[in-house]
This record gives C-alpha cells, structure tokens and sequence, in this order.
C-alpha cells in the first residue's frame, strides 16, 4: 500500500534538465573540456554536483577550481529564471493525490528551493524537502531515499518512488522501494527504449495523464 510518494525534482517536477546540461558544458568550455548535452545527460544526471565533479576529474584528468560550482550555480539561476517551467501535466497530479508526497533530491538546498518557488511548486510540498546534502552517501546510494522515508515517518516498503534517472532508479530499488521512472522531460526525448536501458520491473511513463491511469486508487475522489 503506498503511503508516501516520493518525486525526484530535476527532470520529474521541474522541466530542468536540459537548461543544467546546457550551462555545465559552456561553464567546462573555457576549461579546454567540450562536452555534449547527451554525454551529460547518460552519465551525469540525478547525481549531485560534487559526485559530479569527481566523474569529470577521474575521466578527465580535469580538477575544477574551488570556485567553479558556485560560478556554474550563479549562472543556473539567471537560466532557471528565464526558461525554467513544471513538467507538463503535473499539477493535476498533485491536485488529486490523496497520500503524502515529498521531494528528494540531489540538487542543492537553494537550487531546489529556487526551481520549486520559480515553477509554482512550492506550495505543494512545504518544508517536506530532502536533499542528499542531508546524507553520507547520494543517489544511487539509497540514503537519501531512506532518510526521506525515516523524516516523513513512513516505512520503505510504502513509498513510491518518481524517478527520471538510472542513478534515481537504482537508489529507491536498493531503499526497498517502488519506483516509476518519468521519461516526459525534454531531456529524455529522442532516445529510444533500449537506450533509456530501464531495469526490467520498473513501469515507465511520459505523460502525467498516466500517473492515475497506473495508480487509481491514489487519486482522491470528488
């Protein structure tokens, strides 16, 4: 029985992705470092910036100065603030649901903060936003899965879990949750099923009109 429904933000509630993407390689360009949106999309989604920064200086060989994450966040905001929108859709959703939801996320505390006033959604979810700058260990490691579910006081194995990214997907599952994965965001299109590479088990949708198509019994009647 599900009693909590867990969204991710980045590419689940907020359209987001393909802004970030964008700004990361023109922010890596003046560092000699040309990097595709698509390169970033397959292996740096849903991750936090430091594990981030950690992919790019091993396979890189490249050591981003100190001030590079807040120069690359200063500049996301400038782009939130002129192009940032909620994934289409979505409020229906959250006007209809009838279980508590929350958001956890590897996005920083102001970031998210940031994405969910800008898009109106910050009305939804109150204070019952987590990050993984609250745990050891971020996705897909899944602390941060597990302290969201321990804060909302909600057993594992009751929460879904609306994920976009494998590092999201991977983390819920190893939390012993259900998990959904959300493909309708503009970074996921183009690419094809076996590309996406979804872990067998794990429902797939790219319109919220499914959302209670897949789960009726969450919509609240009347």
């Amino acid at each position: 029985m599900v009693q909590l429904v867990i969204f991710d933000c980045d590419g689940v509630l907020a359209d987001s992705e393909v802004i970030s993407a964008r700004v990361l390689a023109a922010e890596l360009r003046p560092y000699g470092l040309t990097m595709d949106e698509d390169y970033i999309f397959r292996n740096f989604v849903g991750q936090s910036f430091p594990k981030v920064a950690d992919k790019i200086r091993a396979r890189f060989q490249l050591d981003v100065p100190q001030d590079f994450e807040a120069a690359y966040r200063a500049k996301l905001v400038d782009a939130f603030a002129e192009g940032l929108s909620r994934t289409p859709g979505l409020g229906d959703v959250l006007d209809h649901l009838n279980c508590p939801r929350c958001v956890a996320t590897s996005s920083s505390p102001p970031r998210v903060a940031r994405t969910l006033r800008i898009t109106g959604l910050d009305g939804y979810f109150g204070k019952d936003v987590f990050t993984a700058s609250e745990v050891q260990n971020g996705k897909p490691a899944p602390d941060l899965f597990l302290h969201t579910a321990s804060k909302m006081a909600v057993s594992p194995e009751n929460c879904l879990v609306i994920e976009d990214s494998m590092a999201g997907i991977l983390a819920a599952r190893a939390a012993g949750m259900e998990v959904w994965r959300y493909i309708g965001g503009s970074h996921m299109q183009g690419f094809s099923a076996s590309e996406l590479a979804t872990p067998a088990g794990v429902p797939v949708f790219d319109n919220w009109t499914e959302f209670y198509q897949m789960a009726p019994q969450l919509k609240r009647k009347g």
